[in-house]
This record gives structure tokens, C-alpha cells and sequence, in this order.
């Protein structure tokens, strides 16, 4: 059950503190507020050693998102965020060129 994930705040704190910082930078209020309380899903599993994204919800196996996504580059201090955004919620974190997420 997705309530029983830990949240990714105790996992990767600083990874939240900059990312709802971004997000109220670009105005997506409602996204920062959300973004303090996303579940850690899982960590990407694609073995590319630039990547450290995770999964904030499950994703359908071999489906696109379909309608009601969105792709959000943010401009990080190092490295790059893009968030995957499916009618208002944050289902994935991509995480590129960065050397870790704490």
C-alpha cells in the first residue's frame, strides 16, 4: 500500500528542500506543497551511472502516462530535475549528473 512507502523527505531531504524551492520559483505552488510529502516508490533501475531518479508513484509497465501529462525541467543548482506530472501529481523525478540525492 502506497501510504506505507516512506516519504522521500527521510530518505533524500536536501533532494525536497531543493526541489519545493524550484517548484515555488516557477509558481507551481500546489506542487511544492505536494512535494513534501511524496512517497518513495522506488529508485530507477536503468544501471545509467549519471541517474538517480526515483519514483514517486507507480507507473503503468510499458504504458505512456497518456492524457494529463506534463513534463517540468527545473533548473537545479548542479545536474538536472525534470518531474513527470500526471494531472497534478509528481510521478517520477528524473535525476541526471548528479552524484547523489541527500
Amino acid at each position: 500500500m502506497e501510504g506505507e512507502r516512506p516519504l522521500v523527505r527521510d530518505s533524500y531531504p536536501n533532494l525536497i528542500t531543493e526541489l519545493v524551492s524550484l517548484l515555488e520559483s516557477e509558481g507551481e505552488h500546489a506542487l511544492a506543497t505536494c512535494a513534501k510529502d511524496l512517497r518513495l516508490v522506488g529508485e530507477c533501475q536503468c544501471g545509467d551511472d549519471f541517474c538517480r531518479s526515483i519514483h514517486t508513484a507507480e507507473h503503468p509497465r510499458g504504458q505512456p502516462y497518456g492524457s494529463g501529462h506534463r513534463c517540468l525541467p527545473l533548473a537545479p543548482s548542479q545536474g538536472m530535475l525534470i518531474l513527470d506530472i500526471v494531472d497534478g501529481r509528481i510521478m517520477y523525478i528524473e535525476v541526471l549528473h548528479r552524484a547523489t540525492l541527500t
